[in-house]
């Protein structure tokens, strides 16, 4: 199978660059660039369908331009992502606990979460 997705109507075997969805409440057609998603309330359009497309009498069609700096990642999304890598990266280094007091010893040492206790006497 393809990775290109087609254009909906029949017949036609072009590369779609275009998604056709129906607004019923608004009686309006929108066509606007490429869904992320094939979806099957929505309709892949080729470039010579989708500048064709007509509605039916009394609806609108409204035509959303493509935006080309939204075509790939900018370069703050991938700074963003490498600074998200890192800080997932960098190893998690435990806050110092102070020592708390101890009745009747003094703390000589330490050794992960056991201490050493020397006799007050």
């Amino acid at each position: 199978m393809s990775p290109v997705r087609r254009c909906s109507r029949t017949a036609c075997g072009r590369p779609a660059v275009m998604t056709l969805t129906y607004v019923y409440a608004d009686q309006t057609a929108v066509v606007g660039p490429l869904a992320t998603y094939a979806e099957p309330h929505a309709y892949d359009l080729c470039e010579v369908h989708s500048e064709r497309l007509s509605a039916p009498r009394g609806w609108e069609v409204l035509r959303l331009a493509a935006d080309p700096s939204m075509a790939g990642p900018s370069g703050d999304d991938l700074l963003a992502l490498a600074d998200a890598v890192r800080e997932a990266a960098r190893p998690i280094v435990p806050a110092p606990v102070a020592p708390r007091p101890v009745e009747g010893g003094r703390e000589t040492g330490r050794r992960g979460h056991l201490r050493v206790l020397t006799s007050s006497d």
